[in-house]
């Protein structure tokens, strides 16, 4: 499905899912520039360069001679302008940096242009959106600018997959259909009004991860009784790395509730629970070497967990720094570990590794399952244990 060539878009945020945007644009034949926030300068993407590089990783590391034209130029030369920055920040800083982001991603918006907005946001979310663009460009939404809100789920697949546009125009846009269109058919969009898309991504996402959180209180302390059999079936694929990809849509829909209620609890609640699973893992650790009676000085952790870098959300890399800080506390030697390179050099010392996706348990196991000093924990919700 080909693109005009009279359309040009811009993709505001060097991330994952920036890229992703803006290689589906570019290889469909349309004019994309990918703006680089932290040196705020923009690329020119062309359809060669976006189907030799998958991803934004490769397209970094490889640092092809790309053309470069100032942020500004590229957003008043777009029609379209989507934001997708990389956030790496939490809690009201993470919402001022977004608000900083934001502003420069649209206050050289050209009239008739079209913003679409990715980063999920609380109910009401949006509205705030709408005024920011107003304040700042002097441009009315609906008349002389169109709003999009199209929240990016945290899975390439699975039940936050589906693209959901919100729409304050009522109607479908046919260009963000064709620049966003999987010819493999594994995505669906969806356009529907704003208030429906907040709801119904706030209702997915809080439904799936109280679900997870409720999983994770309801087996602490329970490994050694429960049917093992059964729990692993279920649970065996459910590492810290999936737990962990909701933290930021969570804390977005949390921020944007006012006062006491249910869903106030509900949320609350899904956030402590996944957040709290860190420490119950630490426990789990210090449990694991008293039973083996093996000392913190005469043990190393090293804490594999293959993360991207690039992706929007920074919930996954706060939550390794926090679990790598807090390992330090009780024991001095933790290292972190990618699972391609994992790296577990003989030492006089016990390696427990802390296997934090399926992936990463995979490569663990495929590297070093005949080692006799080492202990494999899955960071799933029994922290089950080999070696």
């Amino acid at each position: 499905m080909s693109i005009s060539s009279s359309v040009s878009a811009a993709v505001y945020g060097l991330s994952t899912e920036g890229y992703r945007i803006a290689s589906s644009i570019a290889v469909k034949g349309g004019k994309v520039s990918l703006v680089d926030e932290s040196v705020r300068m923009a690329i020119t993407l062309k359809p060669d360069v976006a189907r030799t590089y998958p991803n934004v990783a490769s397209l970094i590391e490889d640092e092809p001679l790309l053309g470069l034209e100032p942020v500004d130029l590229a957003i008043s030369d777009a029609s379209y302008v989507y934001f997708a920055p990389r956030v790496r920040k939490v809690g009201q800083e993470a919402k001022g940096d977004i608000m900083s982001k934001f502003k420069d991603a649209t206050k050289a918006l050209k009239r008739g242009a079209s913003v679409i907005y990715t980063l999920p946001t609380g109910l009401g979310g949006n509205d705030e959106n709408i005024a920011l663009i107003e304040h700042v460009t002097g441009m009315t939404v609906g008349k002389d600018i169109s709003y999009y809100y199209m929240p990016i789920g945290t899975e390439p697949s699975g039940i936050l997959s589906d693209i959901l546009v919100g729409t304050s125009k009522g109607k479908n846009d046919g260009q963000i259909s064709k620049m966003l269109y999987d010819p493999s058919g594994k995505n669906r969009i969806n356009f529907v009004d704003i208030n429906s898309a907040e709801m119904v991504y706030a209702i997915r996402t809080v439904s799936h991860y109280a679900g997870i959180a409720s999983i994770l209180e309801i087996c602490k302390g329970g490994a050694g009784r429960i049917d093992s059999g059964l729990m692993q079936g279920v649970f065996k694929d459910l590492f810290i790395d999936d737990i962990t990809s909701g933290l930021y849509d969570l804390r977005a829909i949390w921020s944007s509730l006012d006062g006491a209620s249910p869903l106030t609890y509900l949320v609350n609640g899904s956030i402590k629970g996944i957040e709290g699973y860190v420490k119950h893992l630490i426990d789990e650790v210090r449990m694991s070497l008293k039973k083996r009676d093996l000392k913190a000085s005469r043990t190393k952790v090293a804490i594999a967990w293959t993360l991207d870098s690039h992706e929007m959300r920074g919930d996954r890399i706060e939550l390794l720094s926090s679990l790598e800080s807090k390992l330090k506390d009780y024991i001095g030697d933790v290292e972190q570990q990618h699972g391609h390179s994992l790296d577990l050099y003989n030492t006089e010392k016990t390696t427990v590794v802390i296997a934090c996706s399926k992936q990463d348990f995979s490569k663990v196991t495929a590297k070093n399952r005949q080692s006799q000093d080492l202990i494999i924990m899955k960071a799933n919700p029994l922290c089950e244990i080999e070696g």
